[in-house]
């Protein structure tokens, strides 16, 4: 049977655990070629002693193991250099890259008020700026190759949250930088597409470190029966979007549960008023009132 991505390669960031470490895996059963990116830090993003590839190395040797062929790399992919040495990686020891996926992410919660400047930077820099810097490092190779004649069916996937799209009390850092990435998405993908770029976000729920804690009695396995929260129900759908057969799906999000998927349709216009001229601020409530009447039903945060 033909596997859907035999012959690509596929670059996975925060791949040593959860949701990477079962995307990395996916990917490798259906042919890819997968190099596996983990710092290897704590949960808080703290080094707690690891062995700078501990946790991508042993993914890699499951891949091995299976048949598969896979590299480790162990670069900070929130820094320049860490994020082209990883786009190095895959084209010099395999020759080319097809799929980037960032994943890469740490948790420091704390309620807004109590919430340090320091947490707030770490959280924003590893999540926001650990997508941004691959993608561009990415995109700068495939924008070579298009040029070059060489247009490629690249593929870019995201990772967003539910926190992203309606916020998560205790999580106003995680929540913001996650929002930051559903914007980076739709602008690579209008950015990339002239050359041959598609990029899609997920927004998925599973059990990983950074949830099992935060919502420990939904995430919890069942004795019996379909583990819901298993992070290796959301990978079918991040390797479809990683292979030449999502071709024509761009600037798309997705949010994965279990066995479910919905395609996120984003802020669009509601009711609206139109006075054809300036607003005095005594008319304005009455107005604004009336709107939010009118439109639909806001989504609830997270927690609140």
């Amino acid at each position: 049977m033909s596997r859907i991505c035999a012959g690509r390669v596929v670059v996975v960031t925060g791949g040593g655990r959860g949701l990477g470490r079962a995307h990395a895996l996916a990917f490798a059963a259906e042919g890819a070629k997968v190099v596996v990116n983990d710092l290897g830090v704590g949960l808080d993003g703290s080094d707690r002693g690891a062995a700078a590839d501990g946790p991508a190395r042993q993914v890699v040797e499951e891949i091995r193991a299976a048949g598969g062929e896979a590299v480790a790399h162990s670069g900070d992919v929130a820094t320049s250099a860490g994020a082209a040495s990883l786009v190095a990686a895959a084209l010099q020891t395999y020759g080319r890259l097809d799929t980037l996926v960032n994943n890469a992410g740490f948790l420091r919660d704390r309620m807004l008020v109590n919430l340090d400047e320091d947490d707030w930077d770490a959280v924003v820099r590893v999540h926001l700026k650990g997508h941004f810097l691959p993608l561009k490092h990415a995109a700068a190779h495939w924008r070579a190759e298009a040029k070059a004649g060489r247009t490629p069916g690249a593929r870019v996937v995201n990772t967003s949250s539910g926190a992203g799209l309606l916020g998560s009390l205790g999580q106003g850092n995680y929540s913001a930088a996650k929002g930051g990435i559903l914007a980076l998405t739709l602008v690579a993908a209008a950015e990339l597409s002239r050359y041959g770029v598609q990029v899609n976000a997920i927004a998925p729920a599973a059990r990983t470190r950074m949830t099992e804690r935060t919502f420990a009695a939904s995430m919890a396995a069942p004795d019996a029966g379909f583990d819901a929260m298993a992070p290796e129900n959301v990978s079918p759908l991040v390797v479809w979007l990683g292979s030449a057969a999502s071709e024509g799906v761009t600037g798309r999000v997705f949010e994965v549960e279990g066995g479910r998927i919905t395609v996120m349709e984003g802020w669009r216009a509601g009711p609206s008023v139109d006075k054809g001229a300036r607003w005095v601020p005594e008319e304005v409530g009455e107005v604004a009132l009336k709107l939010v009447g009118e439109a639909g039903v806001q989504g609830v945060v997270y927690g609140a």
